[in-house]
């Protein structure tokens, strides 16, 4: 088991970005370098992921959390984490401030949830798609008329390992399955056990329902909650500006806006 790191620099606080259900780190690397000048920004494959082992034995939510455990551990021992993820990233980083609150200082969660997902068909349609996809594809133009022309589906095809047979994705659909099928879990006695301050940021287009975003403030009430204006799913890589600014308004306690009602914040750029 090997887990590929990327050490982008900068000065301050370590500060650890994990990626979505199917992603890699390359998707974040705008969001690290807008956030090095401020601190210490690492880039972690998870496990079944980019460059680290594409099948790993062990897909359970508690090796993702001991994955990032030990990188905290074995890079910057002693010091507490800055942790920062986006959907199945964003359920990783709060599992893991709950399980080790000692080695956290703070996290945000961009579209995550701890609700999970218990109809065992939206598992199966997930596996279904990326086991449909018809690689390898002969070219990016061959992705790119498959894909289609979402944000998402250009992190996709950015993302393409070049073979001698053509352009293959970084990841097996089965392997994604059985990970969402843990993702999709109820997580509630980890959220409300969180000990360490919190940001849950949703995008206006996301995918996440109004009750979904309130129950799980109902659940922490101390969380601060950010509506981004614009921005799908992934709104890392299509509401950009407003992402950062989020962040830095929210990591920044003398840039932070102040709040409309409690624990939220309403954000414009």
């Amino acid at each position: 088991m090997s887990l590929a790191v990327t050490d982008m620099g900068g000065q301050g606080k370590p500060l650890i970005l994990l990626h979505g259900l199917a992603g890699s780190s390359r998707e974040l690397i705008p969001t690290a370098e807008a956030l090095r000048a401020d601190f210490r920004v690492i880039l972690l494959d998870q496990r079944g992921h980019g460059q680290s082992t594409r099948r790993p034995a062990d897909l359970s939510r508690e090796a993702f959390v001991d994955d990032v455990v030990h990188l905290m551990q074995t890079r910057f021992p002693g010091e507490r984490c800055v942790l920062i993820g986006q959907s199945m990233g964003a359920h990783t980083v709060f599992l893991t401030a709950a399980a080790r609150p000692d080695l956290v200082d703070r996290l945000v969660m961009l579209e995550g949830h701890a609700a999970g997902n218990e109809d065992p068909a939206s598992v199966a349609q997930i596996g279904k798609f990326f086991a449909a996809w018809p690689t390898p594809f002969e070219d990016e133009a061959a992705a790119r008329r498959y894909l289609g022309d979402e944000t998402i589906a250009g992190a996709w095809i950015a993302d393409l390992e070049p073979t001698g047979n053509g352009l293959q994705p970084r990841f097996d659909a089965d392997v994604m399955e059985q990970v969402i099928t843990a993702v999709h879990k109820p997580r509630w006695a980890e959220w409300e056990s969180l000990e360490v301050p919190a940001l849950a940021v949703f995008a206006k287009d996301g995918m996440f329902a109004h009750q979904d975003k309130d129950e799980l403030i109902r659940r922490r009430p101390e969380t601060t909650r950010i509506d981004l204006q614009a921005g799908s799913h992934d709104a890392h890589l299509d509401a950009f500006d407003e992402w950062i600014n989020a962040l830095r308004q929210w990591l920044n306690p003398r840039a932070r806006m102040p709040s409309r009602r409690p624990g939220r914040l309403n954000v414009d750029c």
